[in-house]
């Protein structure tokens, strides 16, 4: 028994150990970056950073008894993973030896958390803490390659991070959840709105489920989401020019996202004419991830509208029929993020190939290049460009749709076998009694 209690309270005792090596790396390996490095203004920061710890935290606080959980380790996890991230990303551009952070750096390690909180929403209330922690370390590093592969080498244009961000971290959580099913041996649960059914064996209540004052929480998750997406679509933009249309591109696709979100929601919901909670809280935000890819791209105002139009469909049509029959398959997604986040980021990547073919110089003028990296300017269909790697816009598109496919086969690879990895008795996997309830993990009033 001693045994035991001891064993309890050294269980993050890794966590610890953890933060002693990214101490020694910081040390040893990290700089502030000089003022040539500082010059581009960046905006955004502080919007990602309420986005990250207020969005994401309070959209999850759904489930009537995991509220410290979904706010604490969304705490944790965003914590842990900045600075994780600020190495695996600077791994990749290091001088002397040396990583350079400014605002830029610290503006990336933010969007690279939200991969891992889109993750935690496919997981929540499924793993305990330290598979959480565990998978979260795996995947961002994985995360941080699959975004030099895709910005590097294929030079992909994905200001919003739909491909790179919102695709990965939605499938990668799919991943680990395929990895963690059910045995067919255990009780299967049955669809309702998106969400398993698990029962609590010590009330007779779902544990997964809303009640009226958690869904009014999360209801404040999305507001705050809603309202800095622009930044976030916008945060890395290399001008005023392309910073101000990726803006009005967001808004505009998430306003017509929300409107037909409604309309859809009352006419598919189980009570028929009646909102239903579920799409309101998320599928109203996935106008913001569809447009991402696209954000800084000449879509015009109405492409934006229409892209955020078709992100509703999709949305609010998975959460409906696609999710029930996830479920039954044993894949559980809580918070739904293959609706929220996973199609309409595959949606967004195939439409960044789309308007990537379509783009001409006379349409971006001298912005071509700032859009498309690897592309300068294109004149009546030919290339036209001094850089070291031109391209057409057609094989820019191309580049567009490969990101895609490797982006999502890293995403599910690297999931399943984190998620098998964590499956073992040295991660404390939760049994199926023990999930969806804060009381594991806090000491509750």
């Amino acid at each position: 028994m001693l045994e035991k209690i001891t064993m309890s309270r050294l269980r993050y005792a890794p966590l610890l150990v953890f933060q002693v090596i990214l101490l020694i790396l910081f040390f040893c390996f990290t700089t502030y970056a000089d003022a040539e490095e500082v010059k581009q203004r960046i905006s955004g920061f502080e919007d990602t950073h309420v986005m990250i710890f207020i969005g994401f935290a309070y959209l999850m606080t759904f489930l009537k008894k995991y509220c410290y959980s979904a706010t604490g380790y969304n705490l944790l996890l965003a914590a842990l993973i900045i600075q994780w991230s600020l190495l695996c990303q600077g791994f990749f551009d290091m001088k002397d030896g040396k990583i350079s952070i400014s605002l830029r750096q610290l503006l990336e390690a933010d969007i690279m958390s939200a991969t891992v909180l889109i993750t935690f929403g496919a997981l929540l209330g499924l793993a305990s803490g330290t598979q959480l922690l565990f998978i979260a370390i795996v995947e961002a590093a994985v995360g941080c390659v699959n975004l030099y592969i895709s910005e590097e080498i294929y030079k992909i244009s994905d200001i919003g991070g739909s491909i790179g961000i919102h695709t990965y971290g939605a499938y990668f959580g799919l991943g680990v959840s395929a990895a963690l099913r059910l045995k067919k041996s255990d009780p299967e649960p049955a669809p309702s709105n998106g969400v398993a059914t698990i029962q609590s064996q010590k009330e007779n209540i779902r544990l997964d489920g809303p009640s009226y004052t958690s869904d009014v929480t999360a209801m404040l998750g999305t507001i705050f989401l809603w309202i800095y997406w622009p930044s976030f679509n916008s945060g890395l933009a290399a001008t005023e020019v392309e910073r101000q249309r990726a803006i009005v591109n967001t808004y505009l696709s998430l306003a017509s996202c929300t409107v037909v979100t409604f309309m859809l929601s009352a006419a598919v919901s189980h009570k028929p004419g009646k909102l239903d909670m579920v799409h309101i809280q998320n599928s109203t935000l996935a106008g913001g991830v569809a447009v991402g890819a696209v954000a800084n791209m000449y879509i015009g105002p109405g492409g934006a509208i229409a892209v955020g139009m078709g992100a509703a469909l999709i949305s609010v049509l998975g959460y409906r029929y696609l999710t029930p029959q996830l479920e039954k398959l044993g894949v559980q997604d809580t918070c739904g993020v293959n609706n929220l986040h996973g199609m309409p980021g595959i949606y967004s990547g195939l439409l960044s190939a789309l308007f990537a073919a379509l783009a001409t110089s006379e349409a971006y003028h001298n912005e071509l290049g700032n859009v498309f990296p690897a592309t300068s300017s294109i004149a009546a269909g030919h290339l036209a460009s001094s850089t070291a790697d031109p391209r057409s816009t057609g094989m820019q598109a191309a580049y567009q749709l490969i990101a895609l496919a490797t982006t999502l086969g890293l995403a599910l690879g690297s999931g399943i076998l984190s998620g098998l990895i964590a499956k073992t008795k040295l991660f404390s996997p939760l049994e199926e009694k023990q999930r969806y309830d804060d009381e594991m993990n806090w000491e509750l009033p």
